[in-house]
C-alpha cells in the first residue's frame, strides 16, 4: 500500500496525548509514504509535581520533539496554556490556519467526551476549524483547505464516554517503535503520575488485537453520521 499522497495531522491537547494513543497506527502509515504531523495545543507543562510549568514545559516541548523524530514525524506547538485551552474563536482559527499550512488528508484528535476540559475543547476547536479551514470567506494566513477526506478519533483512558471502537489497525510490528516514541516521555515511562501509562496503552492495544484478530491494534472511533454502509444487496 502506498499512502504518499496522504497527510495525517493528530491535534492533541497536551504533548503526549496523540502519541500514546495512535503512535504507532501513524509510524505504520509513515512506512507506507505518508506525512505525519502532530500539533500539541499546549505542552502539558502543569502536570509534573516536582518542577515549574516553566521548566517543565521546557522538559516536555524536547521530548514531544523527540518522539516525533523516533517515527519521523513533525510536530508543532500551539501557545497555549495546560488547564487553560481556550474554545474561542481564536483558537479556533489559530488551528484553522495551521491545517491551511498542513494541508491534511486525514485528522486525529480527541473523543468528543472527556473527564478532561482541555481534551473535550480540542474536540470542540478542531471540529470547528476544519470547516473553518474550507471557508474562502474565512481569512487566515494561508488559503483554504478542503482536502480532508476523514476525521478520526483516538482511545484515551480520559475520553471514555461513548467512545466505540470502529476502526481497528494492526499494529503489531509497529508495537516496539511505539514504545521507542512514547518512552520519550518521561511521564510515560513513569516516575511522575501514579497513571501507568505504558502499561495501560500496551495492555490496551493487546485487547483490541484480540478483538481484531492480531496480536495488537489501535482503534478508532468516527463521527456517528460517517458509521454507515451503501451497498445494492446485503453482503
Amino acid at each position: 500500500m502506498n499512502t504518499s499522497s496522504q497527510t495525517f495531522l493528530a491535534i492533541g491537547a497536551h504533548c503526549g496525548d496523540m502519541e500514546v494513543t495512535c503512535a504507532a497506527a501513524l509510524a505504520k502509515h509513515k512506512k507506507h509514504g505518508a506525512q505525519i504531523v502532530f500539533l500539541h495545543l499546549t505542552l502539558g507543562e502543569g502536570g509534573n509535581p516536582a518542577m515549574s510549568p516553566k521548566e517543565y514545559g521546557k522538559l516536555k516541548h524536547r521530548e514531544a520533539l523527540a518522539a516525533a523524530k523516533v517515527i519521523g514525524a513533525e510536530a508543532l506547538f500551539a501557545p497555549y496554556k495546560d488547564g487553560e485551552l481556550p474554545n474561542d474563536e481564536a483558537a479556533r482559527r489559530y488551528v484553522a490556519d495551521i491545517i491551511r499550512q498542513v494541508k491534511p488528508t486525514h485528522v486525529i484528535t480527541h473523543w468528543k467526551n472527556s473527564i478532561h476540559k482541555d481534551h473535550a475543547n480540542t474536540y470542540s476547536i478542531v471540529m470547528d476549524a476544519i470547516l473553518l479551514a474550507s471557508l474562502e470567506g474565512v481569512v487566515t494566513k494561508h488559503p483554504r483547505h478542503r482536502g480532508i477526506k476523514a476525521i478520526y478519533f483516538t482511545e484515551n483512558w480520559e475520553d471514555p464516554e461513548g467512545f466505540k471502537p470502529y476502526l481497528y489497525v494492526d499494529v503489531s510490528e509497529e508495537l516496539e517503535l511505539w514504545k521507542e516514541c512514547v518512552t520519550q516521555y518521561q511521564f510515560i515511562k513513569g516516575g511522575i503520575s501514579a497513571f501507568p501509562y505504558l502499561e495501560y496503552y500496551e495492555a490496551l492495544a493487546r485487547v483490541r488485537g484480540a478483538e481484531a484478530g492480531t496480536k495488537y491494534a489501535e482503534a478508532f472511533d468516527v463521527d456517528p453520521f460517517e458509521k454507515k454502509r451503501v451497498v445494492d444487496l446485503l453482503p
